[in-house]
């Protein structure tokens, strides 16, 4: 179980990117979403994106406490859960996913009110809840900037 947290967590690996993983980890997503998911039924992407959330949310903690720290580096099915919220229902084309990459990016970073304090619940609860929220400011902005593009 241990081994399947930590490729879960790590999204298959792309945890252990020497340099930003959260971005490798968010660009694969968009990927990922441009290539294949991107095409499926809503009830679909709702679907992946709770799972997911769950998922994380489990593995994430138990990798997290296996490293003893409360959000390492290395965890990042966080950023591909709050990506893929940022990408739902979005046609899958280059500018809005791009679009959708830095907006997701930007809010995951600068975490500003009330995402931040999203951070401070217990363990995978706080590592996937500060993404959702980044998520779903992206996917307001970006609808906000589709119409106007």
């Amino acid at each position: 179980m241990k081994t399947l947290s930590r490729i879960v967590a790590t999204f298959f690996g792309a945890g252990f990117f020497p340099i930003a993983p959260g971005t490798a980890a968010s660009g694969l997503t968009a990927l990922l979403y441009y290539f294949c998911l991107g095409r499926l039924a809503w009830p679909y992407q709702i679907l992946i994106i709770v799972a997911v959330f769950f998922a994380g949310a489990l593995t994430a903690t138990r990798y997290a406490r296996e490293l003893n720290r409360k959000d390492p580096g290395r965890i990042v099915i966080d950023e591909t859960c709050g990506q893929l919220i940022s990408l739902f229902l979005i046609p899958p084309a280059i500018k809005p996913v791009a679009l959708a990459f830095f907006l997701f990016r930007g809010f995951d970073i600068i975490k500003p009110y009330p995402i931040k304090k999203l951070e401070s619940l217990p363990w995978g609860w706080g590592i996937m809840a500060d993404d959702v929220g980044a998520g779903i400011a992206a996917a307001i902005v970006l609808r906000i900037l589709l119409i106007f593009l």
